[in-house]
């Protein structure tokens, strides 16, 4: 049994020392990153390979060049989120794929909650708005138009992991949440504890929105004007999804016309956005450089979670964080 880690240079941060001794161990694990190129220019080298731990960074390899130079591999293990970069052509030679989507979704999940709390009390304007002594009544004014976090309905678009987590984390409060998925049946929406609605009652008659919608191309542009005109007077719209998921032109045209609104931006489409776009100085625009993810020792929890389905994969156990063909046209 042999393994290699191939990916950028963040392997180090991914794969612990704990980690990778574990793997060395366990695996097989050739310990020292190598690259793609090095795998083209010396397959024979390659050739009994069967895991491959990888991070941000993995490259694209085609289905001649994974047969041809990867003969033995049996899975992947991509310590981080989207494989759609990669996953296709491993699986369509019968490589299995494992992502740590789950371990991700965490910190992505944690923030969106805190968020949302603090939305749903006006910290956002009332923070902008709050600027010296002067001020302050108008800022105390802004809050205490808010509801609080007591008998408020707050929506969620897309029940994926990262989507499922954030109702869970929201269950300690006194919060309706609502959702919208089309994959979602009304039984699992009725488990998670939630309303399943459709996205024009979402945006109507909910307090604070969150975006968690798959990155597709059929989701591009999802989120527009004729939803963002229905929201509520304070209300704030979330993302932390995808920028492209949001008519941004439209975000601004009712940031504009409706200054109560507020938008908190962890995610851009451009990314970052164009030196000259209004989302640097309307004031009630709270831009963050895509935070929500693992970040500092966060991203250990992704190398962690891949060493865990090794171990599972290895011992015939059910590994529930495979990645298969189908779950590609709806995962981000």
């Amino acid at each position: 049994m042999r393994s290699i880690f191939l990916g950028g240079n963040r392997i180090r941060e991914i794969y612990n020392k704990e980690i990778t001794d574990f793997l060395v161990e366990q695996a097989g694990l050739f310990p020292e990153p190598v690259s793609k190129e090095d795998i083209l220019a010396h397959s024979d080298k390659y050739a009994d390979t069967e895991y491959l731990f990888s991070t941000w960074g993995m490259p694209h390899f085609t289905e001649e060049e994974i047969t041809r130079c990867l003969p033995a591999l049996k899975a992947v293990f991509y310590g981080a989120g989207s494989v759609q970069q990669f996953a296709r052509e491993f699986l369509n030679v019968g490589v299995r794929v494992f992502s740590a989507w789950g371990a991700n979704a965490v910190p992505v999940a944690e923030y969106t909650t805190a968020q949302i709390i603090l939305a749903n009390k006006g910290f956002f304007l009332a923070n902008r708005r709050y600027t010296s002594l002067d001020t302050r009544a108008a800022a105390d004014a802004y809050f205490q138009k808010m509801p609080g976090n007591y008998d408020v309905n707050v929506g969620i678009i897309g029940a994926g992991m990262i989507g499922k987590l954030v109702i869970k984390m929201l269950k300690p409060y006194n919060i309706h949440v609502l959702v919208y998925d089309p994959f979602l049946s009304d039984e699992k929406a009725a488990e998670l504890g939630a309303e399943k609605t459709s996205l024009e009652e979402l945006f109507t008659r909910c307090q604070t929105i969150s975006n968690h919608v798959a990155n597709l191309p059929q989701t591009v542009g999802m989120v527009h004007y004729d939803l963002f005109r229905r929201m509520k007077e304070n209300a704030v719209f979330i993302n932390t999804g995808r920028g492209a998921q949001v008519v941004e032109a439209d975000l601004i045209r009712i940031l504009e016309e409706k200054p109560d609104i507020t938008a908190v931006l962890d995610v851009t489409f451009p990314e970052p956005p164009a030196p000259d776009s209004k989302l640097y100085t309307l004031e009630n625009v709270i831009l963050t450089p895509h935070i929500a993810g693992s970040a500092g020792q966060e991203v250990a929890r992704m190398g962690e979670y891949m060493a865990e389905q090794f171990r599972k994969f290895k011992n015939k156990e059910l590994c529930e964080y495979e990645v298969t063909l189908k779950m590609l046209e709806t995962m981000a």
